[in-house]
């Protein structure tokens, strides 16, 4: 009598597995129909998501998605332990159990991961929802626009004064708050529904694997490392929030980030933004003309500079192995998920600002 009872549980896992599996496939099968994710994932289901958790979630002053992460983090070092405890005593259909529940969880957290957000990678692209389709730009509109942000970056640096850089961080939050909000009354492509930001309790791990924000998409909550430089912080900020708001892909919540700071009248966070731009153009300008970088290099102020020693000081403190394993890991993440380019996709977000400003002025004023 006691074999059909053994045998029971491991029956009701493997369906478990089978069912989710099979919706894991569906999903995929959603996920190759852009206008279908945009109209209703996107522009649906997903708002229905930001609008219930972010009216619960908000009210912790904390992020429950980091706790949620230490929680399933502590669980599996003690199932990996445990499973390895029973083959060891040779206890197999336990061993067995555990192992099936351990893949029923992965399933399930996958699952979980597309429904409460991850669908937003394969919606339409953020260039076509915001008009911004031709992408092609020449080298010599890249020089153009790339001296244009140093001047910005330059002028919003120099306008600094002591109490911008004595912000709290709470203060920091809630300028990028009121600044998505303002933004999103004017544009319908940023549309926030209760946007929030949290620093995280994991900012100590953060440093070592060299992360400035994370976006948990199991709570729609917005994280953000509160220690590193202050400049860099409002930024990330409007950048994690950017995720928020469905923009899935990094270089278009890199780009989104961007105008949401550059619109803001706040100097710190409007100099945060330049001070990221800089950086990302004079990267892609440097992989196109070595000449034209080393002569714009030249432009940078004197305090700008400061800066970016600074903040190449700070994550040079924690460098680590862990730091490489963690960039590989979320390296193939983002392949895995409609980011071919892995990592390079923040570099990414020069082909959308470009055609931005392109957008704006560059066509006629870039030509005299």
């Amino acid at each position: 009598m006691r074999y059909p009872t053994n045998k029971k549980p491991v029956l009701k896992r493997i369906i478990a597995i089978i069912s989710l599996a099979l919706a894991i496939f569906l999903l995929m099968l959603f996920a190759d129909h852009p206008a279908a994710v945009e109209r209703y994932y996107a522009n649906g289901f997903y708002i229905i998501i930001c609008r219930v958790f972010h009216s619960i979630l908000n009210v912790f002053p904390f992020s429950v998605g980091d706790i949620i992460y230490i929680a399933v983090v502590i669980y599996l070092i003690y199932a990996v332990i445990r499973l390895m405890v029973l083959l060891f005593k040779k206890r197999f259909q336990m061993a067995g159990r555990l192992f099936l529940g351990l893949v029923i969880g992965i399933q399930a957290g996958i699952v979980a991961f597309y429904l409460l957000w991850g669908m937003n990678y394969f919606r339409l692209p953020a260039s076509e929802r915001l008009g911004l389709s031709d992408t092609a730009f020449t080298t010599a509109d890249l020089k153009a626009v790339t001296r244009i942000l140093i001047d910005s970056a330059n002028v919003t640096r120099a306008r600094l004064t002591p109490a911008d850089w004595a912000q709290s961080n709470t203060h920091i939050y809630n300028t990028a708050r009121h600044a998505i909000g303002v933004l999103s009354k004017d544009s319908v492509n940023f549309r926030a529904y209760n946007p929030d930001i949290k620093p995280s309790i994991l900012t100590p791990l953060l440093n070592y694997i060299g992360t400035s924000g994370y976006y948990n998409p199991f709570t729609s909550e917005a994280q953000v490392n509160y220690q590193m430089p202050i400049f860099n912080r409002p930024f990330v900020v409007c950048h994690e929030m950017s995720h928020q708001m469905g923009y899935g892909a990094e270089d278009e919540a890199d780009f989104a980030g961007f105008v949401i700071a550059v619109k803001s009248h706040d100097r710190l966070l409007r100099y945060s933004a330049y001070h990221l731009a800089v950086q990302e153009f004079m990267h892609s300008l440097g992989a196109r003309d070595t000449l034209a970088h080393k002569e714009l290099k030249a432009l940078i102020s004197k305090d700008v500079r400061s800066d970016y020693i600074t903040e190449r000081n700070y994550w040079l403190a924690y460098e680590n192995k862990l730091g490489a394993i963690s960039s590989i890991f979320y390296d193939n993440f983002l392949k895995a998920n409609n980011q071919p380019q892995g990592l390079e996709t923040y570099n990414r977000m020069v082909l959308l600002a470009m055609a931005w400003y392109r957008n704006q002025w560059l066509s006629s004023d870039s030509r005299h």
